[in-house]
């Protein structure tokens, strides 16, 4: 369960006002005292993350936020950073104090789902510290919402039933494979060894992808780049060659036309993003000139070298297409400048494979609101080689 990658689990959020019980309640599911729970306002600063197994749906991603209602004095940067959350996560926990009902910040959460298009569960904690007429009173008025003391356990299960609900109904991941190659089917996976290669493993789209031809009862054979040749000779009925993007157009040259090809960045622009978005984006690039804005986003913190897709490469391809110099801005992990994207001529997205598909789909869609062609490294690489269509399947 740890080691399934974060952004292949649905992110759970809960939120609340300061002091409503959301950290008692987020440690009561996960089994842990992960976070400090205190009557003191902002005792939750930065979001708490935890991976657990939620059975029997599978491995699932809660998020403890700061309260709403933080009074301190990098409260508004906590209440900004709650906010950024909302945009990243799969189902909301919204946490009510039954004891000391306040609406007021409820409501900005609503204004903010419907903006996300999330699914939401609106939980009343506390409800040993109220009467009966008063509990009655709110399950008339809120039918659909879950009532509970953190400290009762069996309210607790309740609760992670009814989240299980809401996510078997509403929650998808989408094959990376299944729905271009057969059951039996034959790939191969051109995985090049360089120094951005961490040593005595292989990156984590490789892994996804070989996983998810496992899952599917796909048959992959995975080849190093100088190896591609003897093993097209050597193997019948390859339905599909993936290929790291960096080396797309070398790999190209050697792949027979009648074989398809793809790079495992494209491969996740279709799983996880908007491919025709990305492909529309991607034709900013004949427009672009010296000195236009490009924001490039990472998913990973990972160290950088001459041969990073995003730092070098991809820069150097681009300003030798347009004959001059791009400024380019680098944003890694959740960090995403929704409230200054137009001051770029385009946004460059990663494969993505360390983020959700909300996060991703999310970003698409303020990208298109505003105007700003959104594109990624896999789909930027296939065009700059003059190969986009081929490599689109």
């Amino acid at each position: 369960m740890e080691n399934t990658p974060r952004g292949s689990k649905p992110h759970i959020g809960l939120f609340g006002n300061t002091n409503s019980g959301k950290s008692s309640i987020f440690n009561a599911i996960i089994g842990q005292d992960l976070s400090i729970t205190s009557p003191i306002n902002g005792s939750t600063s930065d979001p708490v993350k935890k991976s657990m197994e939620l059975l029997p749906f599978g491995p699932v991603l809660f998020i403890d936020t700061a309260g709403f209602s933080d009074t301190t004095n990098l409260g508004d940067k906590r209440i900004d950073k709650t906010i950024e959350i909302i945009s990243t996560i799969d189902l909301a926990l919204y946490i009510m104090d039954s004891s000391d009902l306040k609406f007021q910040n409820f409501h900005i959460f609503i204004s903010k789902i419907k903006e996300f298009n999330t699914n939401y569960i609106l939980i009343f904690n506390k409800i040993d510290k109220i009467s009966d007429i008063q509990l009655n009173y709110l399950k008339d008025k809120y039918p659909n919402a879950i009532f509970i003391s953190s400290e009762d356990k069996h309210n607790i299960i309740a609760l992670q039933e009814e989240i299980i609900i809401k996510l078997e109904d509403n929650y998808q991941d989408p094959s990376i494979l299944c729905d271009i190659i057969p059951s039996g089917g034959n790939i191969i996976l051109v995985v090049p060894i360089d120094s951005e290669t961490p040593k005595g493993r292989i990156i984590l789209p490789q892994v996804q992808v070989i996983r998810d031809a496992l899952d599917n009862n796909i048959n992959s054979y995975i080849v190093r780049d100088t190896q591609l040749e003897s093993a097209l000779s050597n193997l019948n009925n390859i339905d599909l060659v993936i290929t790291d993007s960096q080396i797309f157009k070398r790999v190209a040259e050697i792949v027979p036309s009648k074989i398809k090809l793809t790079s495992f960045s494209i491969l996740f622009a279709r799983q996880k993003g908007d491919i025709s978005a990305f492909i529309k984006g991607v034709k900013t690039i004949k427009t672009l000139k010296t000195g236009d804005n490009i924001l490039m986003l990472e998913s990973c913190t990972h160290n950088i070298s001459h041969e990073d897709i995003g730092r070098y490469k991809i820069p150097s391809a681009l300003n030798k297409f347009i004959g001059g110099t791009l400024n380019f801005d680098y944003k890694i992990g959740y960090d995403f400048p929704k409230d200054d994207i137009d001051k770029y001529k385009l946004v460059i997205h990663c494969g993505g494979c360390m983020i959700n598909r909300k996060t991703l789909i999310n970003r698409i869609n303020i990208c298109k609101k505003q105007n700003i062609p959104i594109t990624n490294y896999g789909i930027t690489l296939a065009f700059l080689s003059g190969i986009l269509d081929r490599a689109v399947i």
